[in-house]
């Protein structure tokens, strides 16, 4: 007769983050370096997360973990930036299909001087944001100034942006810079989960 196996074992959404951090470890963490980051600052490491955004477990794992983070929010589509949460709101809408089915999104940084000439692309004919709940998604943050730009151009649409979730918050300050807008930040790592 066998013995039941009494350890613990690390619960499921646990495993996934540890794996992520490995990942992102290897792939996106450039350390010993001098890179200007959007907020204009200099720093020694830099997070490329397009790295892991565009890996195959590593895309899996960001939108398993921030639908996790999106569990019990009430939200109607996900969005962000160009360019850094394309691939992230991509891999999230597939994700949430069927289950909870979101719509995607993303807002240009200047909309373009030909075609539909329009800030915010991906919703059809029929959509739209005026009355909805959105969640706007982000690779890397610093001081959350470039993600600013997508809450205003989402607000001007009439919808309500209650929160941000990013997939890295770098912690120089852009939680109380988008508290001061009424947006709270989610944050799937942190630079505390690795070695600099």
């Amino acid at each position: 007769m066998s013995t039941p196996d009494t350890r613990q074992s690390t619960p499921p959404i646990a495993q996934s983050r540890d794996r992520l951090i490995q990942i992102v470890s290897e792939r996106s963490l450039l350390r010993d370096t001098n890179v200007k980051l959007a907020s204009g600052a200099s720093s020694r490491f830099c997070f490329d997360m397009k790295r892991t955004a565009f890996h195959p477990e590593g895309a899996n794992l960001m939108a398993q973990l921030i639908l996790h983070e999106l569990a019990n929010v009430d939200v109607d589509y996900v969005g962000g930036l160009e360019m850094g949460a394309v691939p992230l709101v991509a891999s999230v809408i597939q994700q949430s299909f069927p289950h909870r089915p979101l719509g995607g999104f993303f807002v240009r940084k200047q909309p373009k001087d030909h075609g539909t000439r329009r800030l915010i692309e991906g919703l059809g004919r029929e959509d739209s944001l005026a009355g909805k709940t959105v969640v706007l998604l982000e690779d890397v943050r610093t001081t959350g100034g470039s993600v600013l730009k997508a809450v205003s151009a989402v607000r001007d649409e009439s919808a309500s942006v209650p929160s941000v979730v990013t997939v890295l918050d770098r912690l120089k300050g852009a939680s109380d810079n988008l508290k001061r807008e009424n947006v709270a930040l989610q944050a799937v790592l942190t630079s505390r989960d690795f070695e600099l």
